[in-house]
């Protein structure tokens, strides 16, 4: 028997850095979307426990110990299983993809064994995005990301996703960051009757990492541009640490037009089109 787990993109919609603590890590108040984009992680009987890789952006992804789908089968307390990643979703890219195969791999564990999920202050020992990547839902995180508050269904969106085949890496751009300490989200969220309403509401707000990314990587705001200017796009950021942004759309239609026209124009882009998960 196989049974196989969808680990989504991890969508930042918002990413405020509110401050730093003593041990250097950084406080954020993020607003957060899940795709229907995502790695699938896969397992079955065998002898023992094994991790394999294949898709299109496996090349260069370790199956030792560093890799956060092991280290989850590991906190699990898994054996005699053989789990397979199916690589989608590009490294380092700011959607989450280790951290989602990491919380991926820790939920097809608890179903296939019965087996409690750990707590979210043992989550965030995988990683600062594997609590709230456990849940798949619209969210807002917190603290170092150990705090996720689920919130009511987000309003019909669609995204393009495009990263420019161009690491940033992250550590660079939090030191970058030229002030830690920034206001966060109001502290009540407005409800957002439709796609419009949302994209006007985000306009307000920040991805505090954005600047300092872009300032590393000129890319990442000739990403933004050409989703800016992309028919049908009411809004377009960088999600996490980048370099991958997002273009937010009203219509399935509209996204998959942007996403074709971008493919067009830049093939040597990442560029998918998709909808976001409600359950």
């Amino acid at each position: 028997m196989i049974a196989s787990e969808l680990a989504p993109a991890k969508v930042n919609l918002t990413l405020h850095v509110t401050g730093r603590r003593a041990d250097g890590y950084h406080l954020l108040d993020s607003l957060v979307v899940f795709t229907e984009l995502g790695d699938i992680v896969s397992a079955r009987p065998a002898r023992g426990l094994s991790l394999s890789l294949e898709g299109p952006e496996a090349v260069g992804l370790s199956v030792g110990p560093e890799n956060l789908v092991w280290r989850a089968a590991q906190a699990m307390g898994a054996e005699d299983l053989a789990l397979l990643l199916s690589k989608t979703l590009p490294l380092s890219s700011g959607i989450g993809g280790g951290s989602s195969d990491a919380a991926a791999c820790l939920r097809l564990i608890a179903q296939m064994t019965g087996k409690a999920l750990p707590s979210d202050e043992q989550a965030l020992m995988l990683g600062a995005d594997v609590p709230v990547c456990l849940t798949r839902r619209f969210c807002r995180m917190e603290g170092v990301g150990e705090q996720v508050t689920v919130l009511p269904p987000c309003p019909d969106i669609w995204l393009v996703l495009v990263n420019p085949r161009v690491e940033v890496s992250t550590p660079k751009v939090f030191h970058a960051l030229s002030q830690p300490n920034n206001p966060p989200m109001a502290a009540k969220l407005p409800q957002w009757r439709d796609a419009k309403a949302l994209s006007d509401w985000l306009k307000l707000q920040r991805n505090d990492l954005q600047i300092p990314a872009c300032n590393l990587l000129p890319e990442i705001s000739h990403v933004l541009d050409a989703l800016s200017a992309s028919s049908g796009c009411l809004f377009s950021r960088m999600s996490g640490s980048g370099a991958t942004c997002f273009g937010l759309y009203a219509q399935e239609d509209a996204a998959r037009r942007a996403a074709e026209a971008l493919n067009a124009a830049c093939p040597q882009w990442w560029i998918r089109s998709t909808g976001i998960l409600y359950q």
